[in-house]
């Protein structure tokens, strides 16, 4: 049965890797939901946070083969239960479409949103929570004539304590006893 997995991926920052990484995906017909990189809390290691809803299987086999990769470290797949997660949304909204800015001030309040500029012919607002709240916020946005909508990907950790760094460690040492 399919469920949704947060693959976190630890690699060198090297020019293809990405397109290696997502070329894995392909070949095995699985649809990437959201994509997010960023460094790590490892110097010079970077860190791939893919969103996929596939069976346990087919994600265990992708995480050994992203494992093969020359400049990826490590490999790790969660279910959303064992691990915290965010997006940040942001809306621009016409200053025109807004007669009435106590009726948007409510929303904005409501859905724990803010204002991140106000200009003359546009307001942006930002979200962050998780996909359903982003969602929401959009559709109760729509009366006020949504010019701009966009959602990055999830950014994810795990919920059980846990240092990368140490897990580096311990692959350096494997390497250097063998």
């Amino acid at each position: 049965m399919k469920e949704q997995y947060t693959i976190s991926i630890f690699t060198e920052n090297k020019v293809g890797l990405l397109h290696r990484v997502t070329i894995i995906f392909t070949r095995r017909h699985i649809n990437i939901e959201s994509i997010t990189a960023s460094e790590s809390e490892v110097q010079g290691i970077y860190r791939y946070t893919i969103v996929v809803n596939e069976t346990r299987e087919n994600v265990e086999k992708v995480v050994k083969q992203l494992e093969k990769q020359v400049d990826v470290f490590r490999a790790f797949y969660h279910t959303t239960d064992e691990i915290i997660h965010q997006e940040i949304a942001l809306y621009k909204l016409a200053t025109s479409s807004i007669q009435n800015g106590l009726g948007l001030e409510k929303i904005i309040r409501d859905h724990h949103a803010r204002i991140l500029s106000l200009e003359q012919n546009y307001i942006v607002i930002e979200k962050t929570g998780h996909k359903a709240k982003t969602k929401e916020l959009f559709e109760a946005l729509k009366p006020f004539k949504v010019l701009e909508f966009v959602r990055s990907g999830r950014v994810a950790m795990m919920k059980e304590v846990d240092n990368f760094a140490d897990t580096l460690q311990e692959l350096e040492n494997t390497y250097q006893s063998e």
